[in-house]
């Protein structure tokens, strides 16, 4: 595996290129540009908010707010996965012609997604600020570590479905679908206290222990906890962001970035015969 990492940082520029291709495509031709991207979270966001405050009667201040802080990771997670999921059959006669580590496709294309998620941060600090009482925390300094947390479990997940794919090509689908499902699963439209409110009481803290250990949940709670300050409001108490639980869920994505990468790599120079 040490052979594979010291090839692949000897393509790093392969990996820059990608990245910057990518990029450039996405907008091409495009007067927005970037802010197409944050056009889908935007509007997704502001019907919850609409639904949450006018039609469930929920009177929860600034609710729209800890909605995009939680989206905008998740959008990245989503868009990673589904964007490696055919990146090796996209680019197969490349990969038949060619030699060049395979892993440089899906590792580009979450770097890529990656770089969005920085940018819309960028926009959401500029929302912040026009929101009252929405101050910017100190606590946003670790807003990088959380990122590089994602970065381990999107990379972790795109090997494993890059590959999956060449070889089966319903994955992207059955992907698709258990993404939409996850979503829901996720904290994202709702409040992870709204979760802790609904477990039996017996079982509680442990049901809840177990559920952060999720790093998509362990994430979408601890961006909201470092982004914006406590919640309160429609009866509910705001839930202190557990570190240590935030850490199992770290190494738990860096492990899943190791064995997908492995996984990838044990595979990948099959990739030509099966495309």
């Amino acid at each position: 595996m040490l052979t594979e990492l010291k090839e692949l940082i000897a393509y790093r520029d392969l990996i820059v290129q990608l990245v910057v291709r990518d990029l450039k495509v996405r907008y091409k031709n495009s007067v927005l540009g970037f802010f197409w991207s944050l056009l889908n979270p935007l509007v997704q966001v502001a019907t919850i908010t609409i639904v949450i405050k006018f039609v469930m009667r929920q009177d929860i201040p600034n609710y729209s707010a800890y909605v995009l802080a939680a989206f905008l990771p998740w959008m990245c997670f989503q868009m990673s996965v589904l964007d490696a999921s055919d990146s090796i059959s996209k680019h197969q006669d490349l990969v038949k012609k060619v030699y060049f580590p395979r892993e440089v496709l899906p590792i580009s294309l979450v770097l890529s997604n990656l770089i969005h998620l920085v940018l819309a941060y960028g926009v959401f600090f500029v929302y912040l600020v026009t929101i009252p009482r929405a101050p910017i925390y100190v606590t946003s300094l670790f807003l990088p570590v959380l990122m590089l947390i994602q970065l381990f479990l999107n990379l972790g997940v795109a090997f494993f479905v890059s590959c999956m794919n060449v070889f089966y090509e319903d994955t992207k689908y059955i992907v698709n679908v258990l993404l939409n499902v996850l979503f829901y699963l996720t904290p994202v439209m709702y409040l992870s206290e709204h979760v802790y409110r609904i477990l039996p009481i017996n079982n509680r803290e442990m049901l809840f222990t177990i559920y952060q250990l999720n790093p998509l949940n362990a994430l979408a709670i601890a961006y909201r906890k470092v982004l914006l300050h406590p919640f309160s409001g429609a009866g509910i108490v705001d839930i202190p962001l557990s570190w240590p639980l935030l850490g199992v869920a770290a190494g738990i994505s860096i492990l899943l970035a190791f064995f997908g990468y492995r996984f990838f790599n044990k595979r990948k120079w099959i990739f030509a015969e099966m495309l």
